[in-house]
Parts: C-alpha cells; sequence; structure tokens
C-alpha cells in the first residue's frame, strides 16, 4: 500500500507527532512540512507536556497513537544501537495496556480454536479476563482435573489491524528512508522489518507455548527458576493455555522483604540466571522487565518465575564464543583481547588497527574501574564499548543488540533488590564455569562420538568430491594477472596451505580412527584411542602456521 493511499492516516500521525511538538520527526519526512503551517489550530499540549524530554514526549505520543504504536516503541526501545539512549529509556517503559473485549468472544474463540465448547475443555472459564493488552487478553480458568491454568486468546480481528498497522508503518519507513538525513545509520526499512516479525511472532501463540516449553526443559532440575507448564491439548496457534503461577512483580521490594527473602541472594541468583541462559542454553527469556519477570513467596527456597514468552533470543554460535571471551577479556581488564576478538570475530573490517581499537577500548573502560566493583554498570560499560566501536565500523546482528538490552534490564532488576550488588564478582566465575564445562575435552570427545555416524555416512564422498573439485580447478580458463609481490604473498600462503592441509589430513584421520575405535570397542580401555587422538592432535598444532 503507498504512501498517498494511506494519507488520512499519515496525516493524523503527523498531526499528534506536532501536537506533541516533536517538530524533528516531521521535518524528517517533507510530506508532513505543510502541516506546521497549521499548528496553530492544532489542540495545544499541556504545560506540562512542553516541559518534557523529547523521549517523554514521543511516549505520550505513541500512546494516543494506540496499541501498535506502543508494541512497535517497544519493540523499537530493544534497538539502542539505532536510537539515543534516552529516547530508548522511555520507549521500554511503555505499557501495553488496552481496554479488555467482551469475555463471551474469549470464549466463542477458544471454542472456534480447539473445536469443542468450553464446558467440555474446562471445568470453569471466568469471562472476566486477568490482564489485557494490544495483541491478546488472559482468563483464569481450571481444568476437569482440578488444576488452575491461565488462557491466553489472541484478539478477535487482531491479524487484520495488525495488517493494517504495518502498512502504515512501511509507509513511515518509507519515507523516512527517503527523506530522513541519516537514514543510512538509522536503517528505517530494517527496524519496520523487526517491528513486522516481532508482532507476527506474536500473533503464533504456539509459537509462545514452544518458547516456553524449552525454556522449562532448560531449567527443569533447578530450583531458582520456574517456568509455566504449557497444555498443549488446550492450546492452539489463537489460544495458549499455561499452569496458573502466582507472584509478585521482581520490583516489589517491601513484599519481598515482608515474606523474609534475602534479597541479596535473590538478585545474585538473578545474574547467574542470566548467564546460564545466554551461554549455558543459549536460548534467553528478551523481555525480562519485572512485569514478566516475578518472585515466588510461597517457596520454600527463593525463586523466580518468568512469564510472557513471545520475545527470546539465541546467538548463532560463533557469536556466541566471542561475547562470552569479551566479557571474559572484559572482566580482566584485557583490553588488547577484546580488540583482537572484536576483529577475529568479523564484527569489523580487517583494516581496522588494533592498536586503535585498544586504545579506543581502553579510553572507555579505564575511567569506570576507579569506581568500586560495586558501583560499575556492566551494561552500561557494554553499551559505551558497542557506541565507540561503531566509529570503526562495527556491525553487530540485531539479536546482540537485544541481548544488551537484556542485560540492563537483568541489571536494573538486580540493582532493585540489592543495591550494593557487585555484577562483576558474580558474573565472572559463572561464565568462566560455564566456558570451562562447555569447551571441555570431555564435550568435545561427546560432540565427536555424536556427530561420528555422520562424518561416516559422507565419508565415501569425500573422494570424489575432492576429484570433481580439482578438474574443475583445471578445467578453468580465467587468467588473473598478479604483481610480483602478490605472487611472493601468494607461494607463502599456499606453502602455509599446504603444510596445514597434510597436518590436517592427518590430524582428522588420527582422531577419527581414535572415536571410531572407541565407539565401535570401548572394552579394550582408552589408551589406544587416547594416543591416537593425542598424535592427531599433535599433528594439528604442528602443521598450523606460525608467523607471517
Amino acid at each position: 500500500m503507498t504512501p498517498l493511499r494511506l494519507a488520512p492516516r499519515l496525516l493524523r500521525v503527523a498531526s499528534v507527532l506536532l501536537r506533541y511538538r516533536l517538530d524533528e520527526l516531521v521535518d524528517a519526512a517533507h510530506l508532513f512540512r505543510p502541516l506546521k503551517l497549521i499548528r496553530a489550530v492544532l489542540p495545544r499540549a499541556r504545560a506540562d507536556v512542553r516541559d518534557l524530554p523529547r523521549g517523554a514526549r514521543l511516549r505520550l505520543a505513541m500512546n494516543e497513537l494506540g496499541p501498535i504504536f506502543v508494541k512497535a516503541g517497544q519493540v523499537l526501545s530493544t534497538r539502542r544501537d539505532l536510537i539515543p539512549e534516552d529516547i530508548a529509556d522511555e520507549l521500554a517503559s511503555l505499557q501495553d495496556q488496552v481496554p479488555p473485549f467482551p469475555g463471551t468472544e474469549a470464549r466463542a474463540i477458544v471454542e472456534a480454536s480447539l473445536g469443542h465448547p468450553v464446558t467440555e475443555l474446562f471445568a470453569r472459564f471466568d469471562e472476566e479476563p486477568l490482564a489485557s493488552a494490544s495483541i491478546a487478553q488472559v482468563h483464569a480458568a481450571e481444568l476437569h482435573d482440578g488444576t488452575s491454568v491461565v488462557v491466553k486468546v489472541l484478539r478477535p480481528g487482531i491479524d487484520k489491524r495488525i495488517r493494517r498497522d504495518v502498512d502504515l508503518l512501511h509507509a513511515l519507513g518509507e519515507l523516512a528512508q527517503r527523506w530522513h538525513p541519516n537514514a543510512d545509520k538509522i536503517r528505517p526499512m530494517d527496524v519496520v522489518a523487526e517491528i513486522e516479525k516481532t508482532l507476527e511472532n506474536e500473533l503464533d501463540l504456539q509459537r509462545e507455548g514452544a518458547n516456553a516449553s524449552l525454556l522449562g526443559r532448560n531449567f527443569e532440575h533447578s530450583s531458582e527458576l520456574k517456568v509455566p507448564a504449557v497444555y498443549w491439548d488446550h492450546s492452539s496457534a489463537r489460544v495458549l493455555t499455561l499452569e496458573r503461577v502466582h507472584g509478585v512483580p521482581a520490583d516489589d521490594v517491601e513484599a519481598i522483604e515482608a515474606a523474609g527473602i534475602d534479597r541479596r541472594a535473590l538478585a545474585a541468583m538473578g545474574v547467574r540466571l542470566f548467564y546460564e541462559q545466554v551461554f549455558r542454553d543459549n536460548f534467553f527469556h528478551a523481555d525480562a522487565h519485572p512485569g514478566n519477570i516475578w518472585v515466588d513467596l510461597s517457596s520454600r527456597e527463593p525463586r523466580f518465575i518468568a512469564l510472557d514468552f513471545g520475545i527470546m533470543g539465541s546467538l548463532p554460535e560463533a557469536d556466541q564464543y566471542w561475547l562470552a571471551e569479551n566479557f571474559i577479556a572484559l572482566f580482566e581488564r584485557d583490553y588488547r583481547r577484546i580488540a583482537e576478538l572484536h576483529l577475529a570475530a568479523g564484527w569489523m573490517p580487517r583494516h581496522v588497527r588494533v592498536d586503535e581499537l585498544e586504545a579506543a577500548v581502553r579510553t572507555v573502560c579505564e575511567p569506570y574501574f576507579t569506581r568500586p566493583l560495586s558501583q560499575i554498570s556492566l551494561a552500561e560499560v557494554v553499551a559505551k564499548l558497542f557506541n565507540t566501536a561503531r566509529r570503526f565500523e562495527l556491525t553487530l546482528q540485531p539479536q546482540l543488540i537485544l541481548l544488551q538490552k537484556t542485560l540492563l534490564n537483568i541489571e536494573g532488576v538486580g540493582r532493585m533488590l540489592d543495591p550494593e550488588i557487585d555484577i562483576w564478582s558474580v558474573a565472572h566465575p559463572v561464565l568462566k564455569r560455564i566456558l570451562r564445562e562447555r569447551y571441555s575435552p570431555r564435550r568435545a570427545l561427546h560432540t565427536l562420538r555424536r556427530r561420528l555416524p555422520e562424518w561416516l555416512h559422507a565419508a565415501p564422498r569425500m573422494p570424489d568430491l575432492a576429484r570433481e573439485m580439482l578438474e574443475q580447478s583445471v578445467a578453468g580458463q580465467t587468467r588473473v594477472h598478479f604483481a610480483s609481490e602478490d605472487l611472493q604473498r601468494l607461494h607463502v600462503e599456499a606453502r602455509r596451505s599446504r603444510r596445514l592441509l597434510a597436518g590436517g589430513l592427518i590430524g582428522a584421520t588420527l582422531v577419527l580412527g581414535a572415536a571410531l575405535v572407541w565407539s565401535l570397542a570401548p572394552q579394550h580401555g582408552p589408551w589406544i584411542p587416547g594416543i591416537a587422538a593425542g598424535l592427531g592432535l599433535l599433528a594439528f598444532v604442528f602443521s598450523w602456521p606460525r608467523g607471517r
């Protein structure tokens, strides 16, 4: 849908922005500029609104524009790489609350989605909702076996409403892409695509149920985090039935103290749980504000309760490793290592000089380390490092920015519970333990044994693939001209590659042979496969290029 067909709604957006004196946003789209001529006839913002910071005025404007803009603002608040920090902080506080729709409609949606009358599905279904938001609302219910549950139901007609509002967001994004002076840095169409993807995911409650199920499985043996069980027989894409849980939001300090729970231990537990989700399981709750993180006051041991699994995060395995190593280097104040890791991860171009990047990192971090560790915000340091690295053409995936936002939330909850918490001393040993377990020889051997059948299946095809590659290389007709220094460099690189290839083949053969012997004949003990594996590793080491 073109901006012209959406003109009436676009003009309404512009008039709301002008009423809240967000002139710079209207200036960004030349189509809206004539509206500034009619500012005099627009309702004037209250005096207390006019004096508010721009982020607060934008938050109020989005509240007035409606629930989908509220949801868009919440998503946008996670992109601190693209928008100023003051605006991101305000947008993060947007509350997604709208009037409920009738309980009779919720009942009809449940029956249509699950194919049975509500009386067959539930012993009791409360038509008065517990909570209502822009995408769905929640009703209390009880199964026939007496289990208390909550039933999340999508709003009627929400699919059509979101498609219409996403069209409007696309039109606004296209205007910003065309006219905004910093469009190349803000990348408005990428932001709109991210908002659209988030909204689409939230329209599929079965996906949210799967997220809850996986998070619960990751912590099924933990006494520190409770994840409500999913009742799949009572769930679908439009209806999600979860175990009902009871607790208080993590920022309700008075209730937590009244229950006699050690707030300091609870805060440290929250930090540990975050690092376990990110670096042990690679699956983390990415909307961890106090409304979604409760404290169970009924448990003998204090524990958290996770709610709302619409936004979850995970990282590519490589980024997960590089990020963990960056955190360790940051904890140990090894600025050279941080610079080298950023380059090795491919987060910035290879032409960046390590010493310049190291100096920039040191400039950011050193002022923080003059304070006591309990007063240092890890989230703030990471945010400033990302901002500094952007000067060196840093490119990060949105999931890393989402992780940064989650770290900010977790640290905020931790400091509400314990203002004196030393995030560094809590996080450092947890991260080192997780990395030690994740990249241990035992874990590597387990992975080797698990993947051995796959490699053995592919092994017979390797000679044919190698021959095909060589034939294609020989048959190539392209002629390439090199300068003499290029030829010299290529000669050196070819010699190093041949050495690496030979050692790699020998090492891989010995390691695979060791794994095969151990898996097929473990009764003979680990000595023979251990010696073979050791020789294979030595082959890798001696073949690895050293120096330039």
